[in-house]
């Protein structure tokens, strides 16, 4: 291995969500969370893009998924982070299931709030999937509180203190 200088690692950047429909996901995220639109792209397929030197086709070459057509938006969430909400219409042996917390490849985004209650009933009022509140007790997050809950689309969201 070749001996190379680490870069400064800045700041998150993005997150990214895989969505069936773009538009009610961005249209989601934008009316509840209140973020907003930074940029769009797509559709873009492979079929019409270049093939690199080995032959293989852009989205297989970047994202391991050869044949795919994608369009993204991407959002700013906060401050500190965007979101980026990414479509496929191909390759149709795409899949729909989530996985799980516990399966390789289970993910959550986690969002700091004022307080976990109020979001709690207003996340549920506009068709999130909440689960009851959970007040930490003990150890190094005593006195705080936080709630798992999955977004219309199935996407996990914990939401803190």
């Amino acid at each position: 291995m070749q001996d190379a200088e680490k870069p400064s690692f800045l700041a998150a950047d993005h997150v990214s969500f895989t969505v069936d429909d773009l538009e009610p996901a961005v249209s989601f995220y934008c009316d509840v969370f209140g973020a907003s639109e930074l940029f769009r792209m797509g559709p873009l397929d492979a079929a019409d893009l270049p093939r690199d030197a080995e032959g293989r086709d852009w989205t297989e070459a970047h994202i391991g998924v050869p044949g795919a057509c994608i369009s993204l938006v991407m959002l700013r969430l906060t401050d500190n982070l965007n979101l980026q909400l990414i479509a496929y219409s191909k390759p149709d042996d795409r899949r729909t299931e989530r996985p799980r917390h516990c399966d390789a490849g289970g993910h959550h985004l986690g969002l700091k709030v004022d307080n976990v209650e109020k979001a709690s009933r207003y996340l549920a009022a506009h068709g999130c999937e909440v689960q009851e509140i959970i007040a930490i007790e003990d150890g190094p997050l005593a006195g705080k509180k936080n709630l798992y809950l999955r977004d219309p689309f199935g996407n996990a969201i914990e939401i803190v203190d």
